[in-house]
């Protein structure tokens, strides 16, 4: 005698509801998680902005105290500004060929208009060779 065996379908109706929960589920997590994801991002941006800003503060700092010392306020004036006590007397040495680069650099051939307007001349002007 046969035995007739009942075939049970693939998806039962208990697992297309675990499913569906197990959807739910991580759709109901998955805005929180971007969420928190994204704000660790920026808290950690915070953080290296904040150590930039402290490290700016330390170096502002240190500036400063330098310049509240006369010592460091007189040797920059004499460095930079070459200032000097009445009665001194300054020197300050220029080599030949600095002098040299300070020639072609302070007196340019032309101006850069002058050669500009003259390419355009030439543009211009068609040349003998050439005939269309």
């Amino acid at each position: 005698m046969g035995r007739t065996r009942r075939v049970r379908p693939m998806l039962t109706s208990r697992a297309a509801i675990l499913a569906l929960v197990v959807c739910m589920i991580a759709l109901s997590l998955a805005y929180p998680l971007r969420e928190y994801v994204a704000q660790r991002a920026q808290i950690a941006q915070l953080q290296d902005e904040r150590a930039r800003m402290e490290e700016s503060v330390r170096e502002l700092r240190r500036r400063e105290e330098e310049l509240s010392q006369d010592v460091y306020i007189e040797r920059e004036a004499r460095l930079r500004l070459h200032y000097q006590y009445p009665g001194e007397t300054a020197y300050i040495v220029v080599r030949p060929e600095a002098e040299d680069d300070a020639e072609d650099d302070a007196e340019p051939g032309e101006p850069w208009f002058v050669t500009l307007w003259r390419s355009v001349e030439e543009a211009d002007t068609p040349s003998s060779g050439e005939d269309l």
